[in-house]
């Protein structure tokens, strides 16, 4: 008569830890490793790119938020409540990435006046939670943006912009002073044309002269670091973007500033895990926005996709894990948005994992050996390894509920507080 054996949590990961230590992986290490890197958690998620600058607020700049699920945040305290919540839910330290229209002030204040105090109650809950903050300038959504910002020819538009950029600088540095951990200000700009123009290279120059005058105020690296984001194209300016992925690059090697990758910013068979290490040769930092284009920039929820694993697998092997900033960047309002959040950054943190878990080490020594057979039948071995159980140990460890056990958290969630909005 055979009996059943059952194991614990316990027993099944040092099982797992047994099979990767085999392989000369340190699960212990990897997830020590883990437990120590930041994900930026973007909160646009949260109320549809939405802000609160204006009631009547409407999403411009080629950007679409598609969907009309219940329970959008109406209000900085409850977009705030909504971030607390998927931070519990995603293990490891969080950070917070803001734009410019989430400001928190009474009446109406220009983005050319914006100051640190119109986000000091963002600082103060922060600080509360130990939340870093990252920022973003943010030049759409508004009506002097509608045909450009940074590169319109209108020389009185363009100042308004750049005293934006200048100011968003300002804060990005207080929010480094308050928190104690640098805040990353992402520039994007998505000033572009639907035809193709006569003149491709005069916005170009202005768009260089623009952040020029941006960046010009010396402001401490350990504070703030200023990064640059391109884009293939936006509903609108299908034609061209004078802020391509090759004027950025150009400008963040002249400049010294940091170059970010937005995993849907490029034709449909490129992808960022492809040109991480080419730029990490010239380029001594990189942000990435890991996103999941379909069909075009779309910014679905992101998953545990080929390319996020290949993304995370890049940065690992280079060794460059302290020279890449990770950030969440999509938006889905057709689903539970907190849902939302926690599906996408609890996957991007399972493709780390997934990469600290690799033994590259080996790998490298059989390609260097000439052995292809070796490391092709090795990496479609690891696919199958018990990576699982290492995340649920993960999440335990760091008090976040493991997979199959979180969902029931946002469902009561849901019927407490977003069904009621």
């Amino acid at each position: 008569m055979s009996q059943s054996i059952r194991w614990s949590a316990a027993d099944a990961f040092e099982w797992a830890k047994s099979v990767y230590a085999g392989q000369g992986v340190d699960v212990e290490a990897a997830i020590e490793r883990l437990a120590s890197v930041p994900l930026s958690l973007h909160c646009w998620q949260g109320d549809d790119v939405l802000g609160f600058e204006s009631k009547d607020a409407k999403l411009t700049g080629g950007i679409q938020a598609t969907g009309n699920y219940p329970g959008r945040a109406r209000s900085i305290d409850e977009l705030r409540a909504d971030m607390d919540k998927a931070i519990t839910l995603i293990p490891g330290p969080a950070k917070v990435n803001l734009h410019t229209h989430y400001l928190d002030a009474e009446g109406s204040v220009p983005r050319d006046a914006i100051e640190p105090k119109h986000f000091a109650s963002w600082a103060d809950w922060a600080v509360d939670r130990g939340y870093g903050l990252d920022f973003n300038t943010t030049f759409f959504s508004h009506p002097m943006s509608e045909a450009g910002s940074l590169t319109h020819p209108d020389e009185g538009i363009r100042a308004y912009w750049i005293e934006h950029g200048r100011r968003c600088r300002r804060i990005s540095a207080y929010f480094g002073e308050r928190t104690g951990q640098r805040s990353l200000l992402n520039h994007w700009a998505h000033d572009g044309a639907k035809e193709i123009p006569i003149d491709t290279l005069g916005p170009r120059e202005r768009l260089r002269e623009s952040l020029d005058a941006i960046i010009k105020e010396p402001i401490d690296p350990a504070l703030m670091r200023d990064s640059v984001e391109s884009k293939l194209f936006g509903i609108g300016s299908e034609a061209y973007v004078p802020g391509s992925h090759e004027f950025y690059i150009g400008y963040a090697l002249s400049r010294g500033v940091m170059l970010t990758l937005d995993a849907g910013h490029f034709h449909p068979t490129e992808v960022i895990s492809a040109k991480l290490t080419a730029l990490l040769c010239f380029l001594p930092e990189l942000l990435l926005h890991v996103s999941r284009p379909v069909r075009w920039d779309s910014d679905h929820v992101v998953l545990l996709d080929d390319e996020t694993r290949q993304i995370m697998l890049e940065v690992v092997r280079a060794g460059a894990l302290d020279k890449v900033a990770i950030a969440m960047d999509y938006f889905d309002a057709s689903i539970n948005r907190v849902a939302a959040w926690v599906v996408g950054a609890r996957n991007t943190r399972k493709a780390l994992l997934a990469a600290l878990l690799e033994p590259a080490d080996r790998l490298k020594a059989l390609e260097l050996s000439g052995d292809g057979a070796g490391v092709l039948a090795a990496r479609q071995e690891e696919l199958t390894m018990p990576f699982g159980i290492i995340w649920d140990r993960f999440c335990e460890k760091l008090g976040v509920p493991p997979d199959r056990a979180w969902m029931d958290d946002v469902r009561s969630y849901e019927r407490e507080f977003l069904s009621k909005r």
